[in-house]
């Protein structure tokens, strides 16, 4: 008996060379063949993993690019709400194209306040708080990380390849679950890339199809010795699909658009398009012609999205209106703006990218690739160095073809992380597109390999059903939980602690806008933290004009303001701005009695260091809030055993109220009895975990 794999529904009885171990649903005893079905329950139960910690919501703050190059660009123009948008969407020198966060945030947003209105007409509330705007857009990003699998899918179906293992691989990293979730430009252009690697791989798959059916047609058409048959033959021949210009307006506008996404889409598009124009070349009839045709083609179908793309961009940073187009006054130097174009003229300027942080060129391979796929990027670098000792070796022949599945996944990672390790400025999330070309080829280096003789078949109530053997561990299941603890890890650290704390701290600081008196202004001052997304907090834009019963237009005064310290800023210098900011709103409080609420959040590690700064001024404070759980890298918890000691130290050095560590001496200095108390682990536990939050001072008046 002959066991099989499905690997596909549409492709029953194929055979992977590299499936995983599956599971055993039926048996097909009218072939007298057991075909061995790939069950996918632990893949969707990763998939709905990813939609929960969506919705949960995840209260990470990877990176401000998450908000600031996504929901504070259209959120103010989609709620109505007060934004900060960043410099990328200046209209003086826009370097990011409107497009995609319209499409991927703005639509929604829109569609969430037009059902808002509605429902708080009907039922007296709405759907626009924090949490919505926080976590629609975040499904929706989730929805096309979903593209990266089902590319994938597509991909081992088409090939004939094992997609069990490819997809529990992609589905169970971090990676997908918390990058590929986020607002980011990054997410977007993973996907994009994802799918122009399935369109490319399904145009070589018909392809190569296509042009053996013809070269076996055309030699017996040429050895066929009647006319008749030759007419048979030329008809069968010329009933072959087209493939040379497959997919051709398809992959130019996928291309056109991840490039308006992100600029650096190109690094990404340049292997998938090469291996598309490449195409069958070096066979009997298919030449250069039909490459400098493709070229051509592929160049004119891009014109129409990029024509789009660029009148939208001109149209929303005002560099084209309606009345310059209904007066044909439209001038191409003056009233168009391709945002790619000036993103390649900003990133190339090293002064530019020092504002942003300059790295080694060795930063994407040896330290990025790693941090993102773990055991998967070291098996990908293995690849690497192997291919590059090939070639210097010039042993041409061990080396993947040219027009293989396996040279387009391996071009796909080596050549944008070639590009992108020119420019100084490297980040890991530049390289989440390479994730499913990572995944499809060194799954199968962490997991292991199916093998028939690993089950054995029984019968239990008349049906066949397949066990597993006790088979020993390896090295895979080692390398496989590594790969789990890693990811877990991750997730945990990115999804949950890192600057988890934002997240709490918006939502009650939109609840204090709701709740406070009409002509009290709120100053809200941060330190050691990531920038706020402000549209979050759904303050109404005061910017723009509102019209009274009696017709009288007039604009509300701004009630919240913002001041970020940074991450340089010692808390002297912060308590000092945080006196100047109470003196002069007690200044106002006496000359216009504006009311006037102070509040400053910061991580709790410099919790003490702010106390110690703040009584040395005289500034009176206190803990409003405490937010769990909280890590900031620019401020980490002290781990050192003496910390507390040291901290409760500088408080009492400053204030009499902390005179409960140790006893003075004669000379009135603070020292230890002891050296050692059993509550000292307790008191070290505890000041760890307070350490690890994000604190809300208010700021008052002494």
């Amino acid at each position: 008996m002959e066991q099989k794999e499905n690997n596909c529904g549409s492709e029953p009885g194929s055979r992977s060379e590299d499936a995983n171990e599956p599971n055993v649903d039926s048996s097909d005893e009218s072939s007298g063949e057991t075909v061995v079905n790939l069950s996918l329950a632990s893949y969707w139960l990763l998939a709905a993993i990813r939609v929960a910690l969506t919705l949960l919501p995840q209260t990470g703050y990877v990176h401000p690019d998450e908000f600031f190059q996504s929901i504070e660009v259209v959120a103010g123009s989609s709620l109505g709400v007060e934004s900060n948008a960043p410099w990328e969407f200046n209209s003086t020198f826009p370097v990011r194209s409107i497009t995609s966060p319209f499409l991927v945030v703005g639509v929604p947003l829109i569609l969430l306040r037009t059902i808002s209105i509605f429902h708080m007409f009907w039922f007296g509330y709405g759907f626009v708080t924090p949490y919505t705007v926080l976590v629609l857009p975040r499904l929706v990003c989730c929805l096309l990380s979903f593209l990266t699998d089902y590319s994938l899918y597509r991909i081992c179906c088409l090939y004939n390849q094992n997609y069990r293992t490819r997809l529990l691989t992609l589905a169970s990293s971090y990676v997908v679950l918390v990058y590929g979730t986020r607002t980011f430009s990054n997410s977007i252009e993973m996907a994009l890339v994802s799918v122009l690697i399935y369109l490319v791989a399904d145009c070589m798959f018909h392809s190569d199809s296509v042009i053996s059916k013809d070269e076996f047609l055309r030699d017996r058409y040429t050895a066929a010795d009647n006319w008749r048959d030759r007419i048979r033959i030329h008809k069968v021949r010329m009933s072959l699909p087209g493939h040379s210009m497959s997919k051709c307006m398809l992959i130019a506008s996928v291309t056109v658009l991840g490039v308006f996404n992100r600029p650096t889409f190109l690094a990404f598009a340049c292997a998938p398009i090469f291996f598309w124009l490449h195409r069958g070349l070096g066979s009997k009839y298919v030449g250069f012609t039909e490459f400098n045709q493709r070229c051509m083609a592929l160049a004119v179908a891009a014109v129409p999205a990029s024509a789009l793309l660029i009148a939208t961009d001109s149209i929303y940073f005002g560099y084209l209106t309606l009345a310059e187009i209904l007066n044909q006054d439209v001038k191409l130097d003056r009233n168009f703006v391709v945002t790619p174009y000036n993103f390649v003229r900003y990133n190339m300027k090293t002064e530019n990218l020092a504002e942003h942080g300059l790295h080694s060129n060795y930063t994407h391979l040896l330290v990025n690739i790693p941090l993102l796929y773990n055991v998967l990027g070291i098996a990908g670098i293995e690849s690497f160095v192997f291919i590059f000792v090939k070639i210097m070796s010039k042993k041409w022949s061990d080396l993947p073809r040219i027009q293989s599945l396996i040279g387009l996944m391996i071009l796909s990672i080596f050549f944008p992380v070639f590009i992108l390790s020119l420019f100084p400025h490297q980040e890991p999330r530049f390289l989440i597109p390479c994730t499913m070309a990572m995944v499809f080829l060194h799954s199968q280096k962490i997991r292991n390999v199916y093998d028939p003789a690993n089950f054995i078949q029984k019968e239990e109530n008349g049906s066949k059903v397949f066990l597993k053997k006790d088979v020993k561990l390896n090295i895979k299941d080692w390398i496989l939980s590594v790969w789990y603890l890693i990811n877990i890890v991750c997730v945990i650290f990115y999804g949950f602690l890192h600057q988890a704390g934002m997240y709490p701290l918006v939502k009650h600081l939109a609840n204090e806008m709701q709740t406070k008196s009409r002509l009290t202004s709120v100053h809200l001052v941060t330190s050691h933290i990531y920038s706020l997304p402000l549209s979050t907090l759904l303050i109404r834009d005061h910017s723009r004009q509102l019209t009274t019963k009696e017709g009288l237009r007039y604009k509300q005064a701004k009630d919240f303001f913002l001041y970020e310290e940074g991450s340089s800023q010692n808390m002297s210098v912060v308590a000092a701005n945080i006196k100047t900011l109470l003196d002069e709103c007690d200044r106002r409080w006496v000359e216009k009695r504006l009311k006037y609420k102070i509040l400053f959040a910061l991580p709790s590690s410099l919790t003490e260091d702010f106390q110690v700064a703040a009584f040395k001024l005289n500034l009176s404070h206190s803990i409003e809030e405490v937010f769990y759980p909280h890590i900031s890298t620019e401020a980490l918890p002290n781990l050192r055993v003496d910390a507390f000691k040291e901290c409760r130290m500088k408080l009492s050095s400053v204030d009499s109220r902390f005179v409960d560590w140790g006893e003075c001496n004669k000379d009135g200095q603070r020292e230890r009895e002891r050296d050692f108390t059993w509550d000292m682990p307790l008191r070290y536990f505890s000041n760890l975990v307070h350490q690890i939050g994000l604190t809300l001072f208010r700021i008052e008046k002494r």
